[in-house]
């Protein structure tokens, strides 16, 4: 039990851990239908599209990047599988497959304008986010199409022994990720370009390479995220996941990955998850007017920030130190 709870002080998301737990406990006194297993389930349901952005944007930050095109990406693909579906007829496997073509396509657009053109990601992806979320608009005719296959809807709204096939779904990937991250050379070469892109380009590797992955594979986990939530809400919807973005890079700065790249873990975004959705979920069950929620969420994201700056400087001091 000692040996557990050293363990426990020298872990970096120690402070992450406290912070949930009192969100959980002030929650539940005010709210005692806050602490509840159904309520808990919605809460990992809730997670399960901001956790798919989170592990892209993650990789992405971790990798020097950013992509604020997410959101839109979730839209279009709600979108077009819709009318896929509606217009065309297809079954589930075909409009899969073209949702995530058309969402390797966004991650190579994505990619091409930070490599080949050399706009900064952040300038980048801003137009990109305003493209796909006007194209959205466009192919349905800016309204919501409505879904009637049984077996796509099962798996954005369907449960197995209980449990969301969403949150299972989550789970897969995000463990599947882990390992890419932590026990794989492509993992390695993400940490390095993050770390010092120049370094990593006299070392051998290809940053440009990478980052071509790293954007598909943030457009593609995206995509599979607004495909849930269509199937979930049996339609597809241009103005839906308005915000996914902002809510995936809080909870990735404030679950200890540096903004300026290099450093962060998987393990720390989501605990920074169960936080935001644990807040998000609470003000919802006190009656929180949307627009409070909408400048709580955005005071969560500037105090995440500040946490970074400030785990900058504690870095940028140890490192001098040694």
């Amino acid at each position: 039990m000692r040996h557990i709870i050293d363990v426990f002080k020298r872990s970096e998301n120690v402070g992450l851990v406290v912070v949930l737990i009192v969100v959980i406990v002030v929650f539940s006194v005010l709210q005692s239908s806050f602490f509840t297993v159904p309520n808990f389930i919605n809460i990992l349901f809730a997670a399960s599209v901001v956790g798919m952005v989170m592990l892209g944007e993650a990789m992405l930050i971790i990798g020097g990047q950013i992509d604020l095109s997410p959101g839109s990406v979730a839209a279009f693909s709600g979108v077009l599988a819709a009318i896929l579906f509606e217009r065309y007829d297809l079954s589930v496997l075909p409009v899969v497959a073209i949702v995530i073509a058309a969402a390797v396509l966004i991650g190579l657009i994505n990619s091409q304008l930070v490599n080949f053109l050399k706009i900064q990601p952040f300038i980048a992806t801003l137009a990109t986010m305003s493209i796909f979320r006007g194209l959205a608009h466009i192919i349905c005719g800016g309204s919501s199409v409505h879904i009637r296959d049984r077996l796509f809807i099962y798996f954005g709204a369907g449960r197995i022994f209980g449990i969301p096939i969403s949150i299972i779904f989550l789970i897969v990937v995000s463990v599947i990720f882990f390992i890419i991250l932590n026990r794989t050379r492509f993992g390695r070469h993400v940490y390095m370009i993050g770390g010092n892109e120049t370094a990593a380009r006299l070392a051998g590797l290809n940053p440009e390479r990478i980052k071509v992955a790293l954007y598909i594979i943030t457009s593609v986990l995206a995509s599979i995220g607004g495909m849930l939530l269509a199937g979930r809400m049996n339609s597809g919807q241009p103005v839906a996941h308005n915000g996914l973005e902002f809510d995936a890079i809080t909870v990735v700065i404030l679950g200890g990955v540096s903004f300026s790249g290099g450093s962060g873990t998987l393990t720390g975004c989501f605990i920074a998850l169960l936080i935001l959705e644990s807040f998000k979920n609470g003000l919802l069950v006190l009656n929180v007017p949307v627009f409070w929620q909408q400048v709580a969420r955005g005071l969560l994201l500037v105090i995440a920030l500040s946490i970074d700056y400030f785990r900058s400087i504690r870095r940028k001091k140890a490192s001098k130190d040694q």
